[in-house]
């Protein structure tokens, strides 16, 4: 099934998802299931009202984009989870002052994994205050830096 490029579907659902409060962190095809899962984010969470209102709101913009030129599809909205990756600075951003952890493919001065304080992103360093102390981490070493959820 031929479907229009994700990048394209997100641009276009982007007003859409600003008007109900929410931003769009990414989006899926899944060729065998014929679906599309667009994955949300907004202050404070994101629970199944929100998902189903994004998701009325999202019904008749995407009719008019036609994403799979006339193919029947499952459209879903999900969020997008709290222990997703951060991928852009974007996401760093939302996240300043908050605890991250981050996981290093090899060991960076001494260990694979740090836990602390956000305190920027420049798009190439990480800045953390650690129990040690700040810290800068190369963002090309790192294998995940996501939020530390404590339970």
């Amino acid at each position: 099934m031929k479907v229009k490029p994700i990048a394209e579907i997100v641009a276009y659902l982007t007003p859409v998802a600003e008007e109900v409060g929410v931003e769009i962190i990414d989006a899926a095809w899944n060729a065998k299931e014929k679906s599309l899962t667009i994955f949300l984010d907004a202050p404070g969470g994101v629970d199944l009202l929100l998902c189903e209102k994004f998701h009325r709101a999202a019904d008749a913009p995407l009719d008019e984009l036609d994403p799979t030129f006339g193919a029947p599809y499952t459209l879903n909205c999900s969020s997008a989870g709290l222990d997703r990756p951060f991928r852009t600075a974007r996401d760093y951003e939302r996240h300043l002052g908050e605890k991250i952890e981050v996981r290093f493919y090899a060991p960076y001065e001494g260990a694979k994994y740090y836990e602390g304080v956000l305190l920027g992103f420049d798009g190439e360093w990480i800045r953390v205050e650690t129990a040690q102390g700040e810290k800068r981490f190369p963002a090309e070493k790192t294998a995940k830096v996501c939020l530390l959820i404590e339970v």
